[in-house]
């Protein structure tokens, strides 16, 4: 007797079409995003540095998991997607406190909503560093669902 392919246990270790997939936008995702960043030339100081590095070893770790899956290129990769969504929630802070500042300083008697209006659209994206976020969730989805033979070992 077969069961429905709702029910139907799944391959942890072999990613189906969906974990593929998965793996493929994360894939295009990092890889876009670290070369828009250098293309922006987004490494002035230590602080613009933290999401180039990231996702420069995310990269390295994604290809680490295509090419020779193991439990440490699992572990690295869930290290690695907690990383992004920490350095994309300090980066919408640190984004906006710079937008913060710099409109505080251009408009000194501005307060409320026009001034949090001018800080979104302010001299910095305040919500792009927010993108890494999902990308980090993503990573946690395709390592939590297809973790390698060797990831399940002890």
């Amino acid at each position: 007797m077969t069961l429905p392919p709702m029910t139907r246990p799944l391959d942890v270790g072999r990613p189906d079409r969906f974990g593929r997939a998965l793996f493929s936008i994360l894939s295009l995702a990092m890889l876009g995003t670290l070369a828009e960043l250098l293309l922006l030339e987004h490494y002035d100081g230590w602080r613009q540095w933290i999401p180039v590095s990231v996702l420069a070893a995310t990269v390295l770790v994604l290809a680490w998991q295509a090419w020779s899956p193991s439990a440490g290129s699992a572990r690295a990769l869930r290290i690695l997607m907690w990383m992004l969504i920490v350095a994309g929630v300090a980066g919408v802070v640190l984004h906006v406190q710079g937008n913060l500042e710099f409109e505080a300083e251009l408009n000194p008697g501005m307060t409320g909503w026009p001034l949090w209006l001018e800080v979104a659209r302010g001299a910095t994206p305040a919500l792009a560093p927010g993108s890494l976020i999902p990308f980090g969730l993503l990573g946690l989805l395709y390592s939590a669902r297809y973790q390698t033979f060797s990831s399940q070992e002890p």
